[in-house]
């Protein structure tokens, strides 16, 4: 199933927090591009009935049925592209432009 990177986990709990959201889900979306990569969309949001949601690093995060298949296997992490920019990033092998982390990288 899906799962998000301790620095992932830190960074959404803080900005949780920073917003007073702390009792909201992390809510994932992810969509097939023409070109078969995958777009992602995110926010806190409330759950609702038909939602799958489950807990990785003590976050919450739900996502429409629609998007299992897209999102299954996949892991969120928050790295530093460049100096000082901070950004979530998804590694997951359903995208055809994936690239496994040579190696170091962090288990979830």
């Amino acid at each position: 199933m899906f799962k998000i990177t301790e620095a992932a986990a830190q960074q959404i709990l803080k900005a949780a927090q920073q917003n007073e959201m702390t009792h909201w889900s992390l809510r994932l979306a992810a969509q097939r591009t023409p070109d078969g990569s995958i777009d992602y969309g995110m926010g806190f949001d409330e759950k609702h009935e038909e939602d799958i949601a489950i807990i990785s690093r003590e976050v919450e995060i739900i996502f429409h049925p629609n998007y299992q298949e897209l999102l299954q296997g996949a892991m969120m992490d928050f790295v530093e592209l460049t100096e000082g920019d901070y950004r979530f990033i998804f590694l997951n092998p359903n995208d055809p432009h994936y690239i496994p982390p040579n190696s170091g990288g962090e288990s979830a």
